[in-house]
């Protein structure tokens, strides 16, 4: 198996985008010892936010799951090139945040986060496997329904 994350996300049938750029005062990453830190993602078509809305309003289930694969897209660009798209730099994804935007009474957080979930176990394969959170929110960046973050080991 490859150890380019761009050549596995291709095998997935996906593209891997360009990494987005900061909109605010932060950075898209930090190392720090062994481990790499990565800003929020958010879904991007076309380096433009999409799914924009709130899951259990104006968004379904389904539409939550498709928004947190594309932010995990997202994360595996900026993983990529936090790496040189060296797969063998890392150990194991160690934390995946999931963040959606969901009205009062939606209760399927989880099955929405497994759209960004699934990604990573399918693209980095045991590398991938996490602990997470999935948390609803009353709001995101620029309107969309998702934002993912997460925590890396890496070699030493």
């Amino acid at each position: 198996m490859s150890n380019s994350i761009r050549q596995r996300v291709h095998a997935l049938g996906l593209t891997l985008p360009a990494p987005s750029q900061p909109i605010a005062n932060y950075i898209n990453h930090v190392i720090s010892q062994n481990q790499l830190f990565i800003s929020g993602q958010i879904p991007l078509l076309d380096g433009k936010p999409a799914y924009l809305g709130r899951l259990g309003e104006s968004l379904s289930e389904e539409d939550g799951t498709q928004a947190a694969e594309l932010a995990a897209l997202s994360l595996l660009a900026q993983l990529s090139d936090a790496l040189g798209d060296d797969l063998s730099r890392l150990v194991r994804t160690l934390r995946l945040g999931v963040f959606i935007a969901s009205s009062a009474d939606f209760q399927h957080q989880g099955a929405v986060a497994n759209g960004a979930s699934n990604l990573l176990v399918n693209a980095l394969g045991e590398q991938g496997r996490h602990v997470r959170t999935a948390v609803g929110v009353a709001s995101l960046p620029a309107g969309v329904a998702v934002e993912v973050d997460a925590i890396f080991e890496l070699q030493p």
